[in-house]
């Protein structure tokens, strides 16, 4: 949802990059040549660019060395730009925490210089980070201080971006006036040189004014944004449009309309299936035929759905896996360099001190003894790092459960609902073709139903959790089925509402056989959180 977030909704004005694209080979032989540090820092950020989707782990040693070397130019400057190098590397790799990282310590240097072009590109590009990050607040805080400089300047257009981006913000934070208020002052000072921010805002506001309850105003600027579209935008921008479009036109009751173009949007869609963008539209176009009754249509658009959300689920936990790969290559590196920057120090301090010959036996010692502390912490940073990763993966393996789990459970209750209102037109048909049709389809649907979700997600929770049951069995051996499937989903840190979710109970229900499971554990008169003492059975 967040990359969604920050992709459709938002404009944003690109800063220019540290150097131009070229090929990775010619610029290792330029490095070869360079006369001067500043030169190195500059061609090495290049390289890494170049590298970093081809060859990480080159790429990560030539951004080490770009700011190693721009560190021994003594330029501040220098070192900015290395650092909002790295960070749109970074950024590029999805890895916001670190390019967080290092956008501030730029844009502390350019605070520190004084640099206001400078400080403003940064805090363009923390708001945008920030608000990929969820963090709406912080976001708000950095584009209204882009927005107060660029009053004072005569780039409309980038100030119409800026305000934009504002009333997105207040538009997630549920908050229609603010939204509204922005959204028109940007459509006020936009002029006609954008057509691609005309039908943003144009939609934007559709999507404020329907928030609002007013349909009619709501209905003329989705007009204005489609006859845009139409006209001037380009396939990608388009596609954008007509989606959020067949959104509208569902939740407004236009039917025919949310079809035309949802329809629209999975045509130009068509060379990136597997997009978020694309499962909206395929959202939107089953659930208006499902409003039609035109089950063939539903079935066939919930099938591309199914498709494109499985494929979508298996992409994003592979990034995660990556993120969580980079990130700890990033902190075991940073402790790396900091260790060795200590060790250069010392080095200093080795060669002053060996003037005094009386002090050298015992600075050796002392050395030596420090070395052994240094190897020693950093073994057990090591071990943390690792004990992080595992207990990372533990978590994706969890959520992986959940959420098949959910997913199943969704998917079993939409085909249940599908298959109910066919047997309902299959009695009404008069034809007996028709009812042979309807009959073959529902026996299709009726071999995709999982009847068995619960035995499954019990399988895949051993597998995690191999020593849970043993030990949760021998400790309490009078629980009942029900009670060991409540103790699985509370050790996945599940809560009550999410429990109901997944096993058809009601609330209360839930919260009364949780009391009656802390009453068997004899947990009734003591603090110990249920959860808490779960966990311990591992």
């Amino acid at each position: 949802m967040l990359r969604r977030f920050v992709v459709i909704l938002f404009v944003i004005v690109s800063i220019t990059p540290l150097c131009a694209q070229d090929h990775a080979a010619n610029l290792i032989d330029s490095l070869a040549f360079a006369k001067s540090n500043v030169e190195r820092a500059k061609l090495s950020s290049c390289i890494a660019r170049e590298l970093k989707d081809t060859d990480w782990n080159r790429a990560l040693h030539y951004l080490e060395y770009s700011e190693e070397v721009a560190k021994a130019t003594d330029s501040d400057k220098i070192l900015a730009d290395v650092y909002v190098e790295a960070a749109d590397i970074y950024y590029d790799k999805d890895v916001l925490d670190v390019a967080l990282d290092y956008y501030r310590k730029a844009y502390d240097i350019y605070n520190q210089n004084h640099d206001k072009q400078k400080i403003i590109e940064l805090e363009n590009d923390l708001a945008i980070i920030y608000a990929r990050l969820n963090d709406r607040d912080r976001a708000l805080f950095y584009f209204k201080k882009v927005y107060k400089y660029q009053l004072k300047q005569s780039d409309t257009v980038s100030l119409a971006k800026t305000l934009n981006n504002i009333g997105t913000l207040y538009y997630f934070k549920k908050e229609p006036d603010s939204s509204e208020l922005y959204y028109l002052k940007s459509l006020e000072i936009a002029g006609n040189k954008d057509a691609k921010l005309y039908a943003y805002l144009y939609a934007n506001l559709g999507r404020v004014y329907f928030l609002k309850d007013n349909k009619g105003i709501a209905q003329d600027y989705f007009e204005k944004s489609l006859a845009i579209a139409k006209q001037d935008l380009d396939d990608d921008s388009r596609s954008l449009v007509f989606q959020l479009a067949s959104d509208y036109f569902f939740n407004s009751g236009q039917i025919d309309s949310a079809i035309i173009y949802a329809r629209k949007a999975t045509g130009l869609l068509k060379n990136d299936t597997y997009s978020f963008r694309n499962l909206d539209a395929y959202r939107t176009l089953y659930k208006a035929y499902l409003k039609k009754e035109d089950y063939k249509n539903a079935v066939t658009s919930f099938k591309m759905y199914d498709n494109i959300r499985d494929s979508i689920n298996v992409e994003e936990k592979a990034v995660n896996v990556e993120r969580l790969k980079l990130q700890l290559e990033y902190s075991m590196k940073d402790k790396i360099r900091t260790l060795e920057e200590h060790k250069k120090k010392f080095t200093y301090i080795i060669i002053g001190l060996s003037l005094i010959s009386g002090l050298l036996v015992l600075i050796v010692f002392l050395l030596r003894y420090k070395s052994r502390l240094a190897k020693v912490r950093i073994e057990n940073e090591l071990l943390e790092a690792k004990k992080q990763e595992l207990n990372a993966r533990l978590e994706l393996k969890n959520s992986v459960l959940i959420a098949r789990a959910m997913k199943e459970i969704h998917r079993t209750e939409i085909i249940n609902d599908i298959l109910e209102d066919l047997k309902g037109v299959n009695q009404k048909a008069v034809k007996q073709e028709t009812k042979h049709a309807i009959d073959s389809i529902v026996k299709q649907l009726g071999q995709s139903v999982n009847t068995n979700i619960w035995k499954e997600l019990e399988y895949s929770f051993e597998q995690v959790h191999a020593s849970f049951y043993k030990n949760l069995n021998k400790k309490h051996p009078e629980l009942t089925s029900k009670d060991r499937r409540l103790c699985a989903l509370l050790k996945l840190n599940l809560s009550s509402k999410e429990i109901s979710q997944i096993t058809g109970q009601s609330f209360k229900s839930v919260e009364n056989a949780r009391t009656r499971l802390r009453k068997k554990f004899n947990l009734t008169n003591t603090k110990i959180d249920l959860v808490v003492y779960l966990n311990s059975l591992n």
